[in-house]
């Protein structure tokens, strides 16, 4: 829909719309011209760059963020110093915090020298409080804070910073709102995020992600088939369905539909070859799932399946709401259906109270499941989660040992598993110019392993076929065929 505004005709004089997204519209038009009046007063162009840190619904959301800052006339730019610079930031471990406060320790210092850039800051991490308290106080240099659930609203918030020339802080506790048809830059012209839901109700005790996402609620299946032939059009072969749990997709609309019957629609949209989806919750995977996967030409034989512990006493405490005994069910459903299937997973070490026995439990589950590769993450306790008040922090001595050798494990099955395409020739969706080796490009099989191999950047985009000439542990050395 934006793609058909004309942003010079709107009336300016006029009062700003209440209904979204008309009223960001009317605001990106505001700011054009403020970008204008700003670049023949500089005799340059006004620059732009978003930093993200964290998940893909992250990354998503900063292509929302720099298609409205294009479409207001910024460019965007790597230079240290800019205009205007976003964190869309992520809070799900406290290492994540802790590398965004350096980050705003250096912009200070630029900012000095550059006292008219403006920063704002956002996502995940800004739906903490006491994140916000401490940003106000320590760090008054910011310009616009604002959390997940307002991302819409980001030209809105530009204006009223330049209209006040006051720090800006507009954060929402929740939202039912899902605003559609905002510009949009992608990363890549061939493959692209598509939200399908936001939010989460799994509550899991270790996780903020409820806290700050808000709760569940899903896009209408006609607005998420609509955007997605919009990408077909624009030469996307390959969308990754993303939502914290996509399992659960269509709950809450007004007229139900399973996440299985929304796959069977986007595979019979021309034009898209790979679809990908992430992440699946285990309590809520289907065997109608299982069986649209196995079915389809387009669904990629990669699925992504958190574990986070193996013992069932500890899933319990965790409010998984599945058993040791259920995964490996569900891992027995997906290899009889699809035998050549690729499985990932999440695992948490050193959750509260886990016992040596526990942490073997965890280990069993890894050697019989034989997962492609493994997130292993130290256990990191998360303010206001059930889970940070719990008692057994277990030792860092002991998560330590365990998280070595689980890395070990995980290591050698992974090596071992990739070795079995060795020698074959699969389709590999090229995605970029190989950052170590020149005259070399990067791709994915299906089975989301990176492929490496002989190509120039004619190539980026298509989808060739690849001969596999050596595992390489994680990834592969091919040349192409044809």
């Amino acid at each position: 829909m934006f793609q058909m505004i004309d942003f010079d005709t709107i009336d300016l004089l006029a009062p700003a719309p209440q209904g979204e997204p008309m009223r960001q519209y009317y605001f990106i038009a505001g700011l054009r011209k403020w970008v204008q009046d700003r670049e023949k007063a500089l005799g340059r162009k006004l620059t732009f760059q978003c930093r993200t840190f964290g998940c893909q619904m992250n990354a998503k959301d900063s292509e929302k963020f720099a298609g409205m800052l294009e479409e207001m006339g910024f460019v965007s730019s790597e230079e240290e110093a800019t205009d205007l610079i976003v964190y869309n930031t992520c809070t799900v471990r406290e290492n994540a915090n802790q590398r965004v406060y350096g980050h705003l320790g250096n912009l200070k210092t630029i900012k000095k020298k550059h006292p008219k850039m403006m920063i704002a800051m956002c996502g995940c991490m800004m739906q903490e409080p006491d994140v916000v308290e401490k940003l106000k106080k320590s760090y008054p240099f910011i310009d616009i804070i604002f959390g997940t659930h307002n991302i819409f609203k980001f030209p809105e918030l530009i204006q009223e910073r330049i209209d006040t020339g006051r720090m800006v802080v507009d954060i929402w506790d929740g939202t039912d709102m899902i605003v559609e048809n905002l510009p949009s830059e992608r990363k890549y012209s061939f493959k692209s995020g598509v939200n399908i839901t936001y939010g989460c109700n799994n509550f899991c005790s270790y996780c903020i992600v409820p806290y700050v996402r808000g709760r569940e609620r899903s896009r209408k299946p006609e607005d998420i088939i609509k955007e997605v032939k919009e990408l077909a059009k624009d030469g996307v072969t390959e969308v990754m369905l993303l939502g914290q749990n996509v399992n659960s997709y269509g709950k809450n609309l007004e007229t139900p539909m399973s996440f299985s019957a929304l796959l069977e629609e986007i595979e019979k949209i021309d034009g898209i070859e790979r679809i990908r989806f992430m992440t699946s919750h285990p309590k809520d995977l289907s065997p109608e799932l299982i069986q649209v996967m196995a079915n389809s030409k387009k669904i990629c034989r990669h699925f992504h399946l958190p574990l986070q512990s193996g013992s069932s006493r500890v899933l319990k405490v965790m409010n998984r709401r599945y058993t040791k005994e259920r995964y490996l069910e569900l891992v027995n459903h997906l290899r009889e259906a699809m035998p050549d299937i690729s499985l990932t997973t999440d695992i948490i070490v050193g959750f509260p109270g886990e016992t040596e026995e526990d942490f073997l439990e965890t280990m069993d589950v890894v050697e019989k499941a034989r997962f492609d590769s493994a997130y292993t993450f130290i256990y990191s306790k998360r303010t206001g989660t059930p889970a940070a008040a719990m008692e057994d922090q277990v030792p860092e001595e002991v998560i330590k040992d365990r998280f070595d050798r689980l890395l070990k494990l995980v290591g050698t099955i992974s090596h071992e598993r990739t070795k079995r395409w060795e020698g074959q020739t699969l389709p590999v969706l090229v995605e970029e110019k190989n950052r170590q080796l020149p005259d070399y490009v990067t791709g994915r099989l299906e089975y989301n392993t990176v492929v490496h191999f002989p190509g120039d950047e004619s190539l980026i985009g298509k989808i060739v076929n690849v001969h596999l000439t050596e595992a390489k542990g994680f990834y592969y050395m091919g040349e192409m065929e044809g």
